[in-house]
């Protein structure tokens, strides 16, 4: 980080799990296309994980750049949001959203940017120190419910009420501290705090 556009998303995913969960845990990654609506959201990549033990539990999660021809013209260069999510039984728990800046290297196309985007380009640059986490609380039984659009993204930027004020400082090696940050037993259930790492950067929610 940062990096070219069309390079993948990379995530590594540390949780631990304080009892046994026989069905899988859904992570998606999804890109937002446009703040103006929802439609324009791509899922990147979709990983099951699971059944899950008791312990410890890391994996790297890949995903590949979002598809320019979905994404409006005038979303291309600028700020957006990329998301993490995680679900039981289709209830989504958390999200972890990055600010994602894309923006030209060269000066000239920075001062004067094309009116048809040259995604290749640009430069993505993940604003890791600023993430945004949203926690849903979910009966963790049997029970499907997919009533929670883990793509409305109105849901979790910028100020929703179920967001907490959260601060982190960047460390001397690259990774986050989270100084202000937590998770009550109830919202995660079985998960004890998840790291999430993405080009050298840790955070825990």
């Amino acid at each position: 980080n940062p990096s070219l556009f069309y390079n993948p998303f990379q995530f590594e995913i540390t949780f631990e799990c304080i009892e046994d969960l026989k069905n899988d845990l859904e992570w998606k990654i999804i890109y937002v296309g446009s703040a103006e609506s929802e439609e324009y959201d791509q899922v990147l990549d979709t990983v099951f994980v699971g059944p899950v033990p008791e312990g410890r539990h890391m994996f790297v999660f890949q995903a590949n750049a979002p598809d320019p021809s979905k994404i409006p013209v005038a979303d291309a260069v600028g700020v957006t949001v990329v998301l993490l999510t995680c679900s039981y039984l289709n209830k989504e728990f958390v999200r972890v959203g990055y600010y994602v800046n894309n923006e030209y290297t060269d000066p000239e196309l920075r001062e004067n940017p094309p009116s048809i985007p040259q995604f290749d380009k640009l430069q993505r640059n993940i604003l890791a120190t600023d993430p945004r986490i949203t926690k849903f609380k979910i009966d963790w039984g049997e029970e499907e419910d997919s009533s929670i659009n883990s793509s409305n993204i109105s849901e979790a930027f910028p100020n929703a009420s179920n967001i907490d004020n959260l601060e982190f400082k960047q460390n001397g090696n690259g990774s986050l501290d989270n100084s202000n940050c937590f998770i009550s037993e109830d919202s995660i259930g079985p998960l004890n705090p998840v790291t999430i790492i993405d080009n050298s950067r840790s955070m825990e929610i």
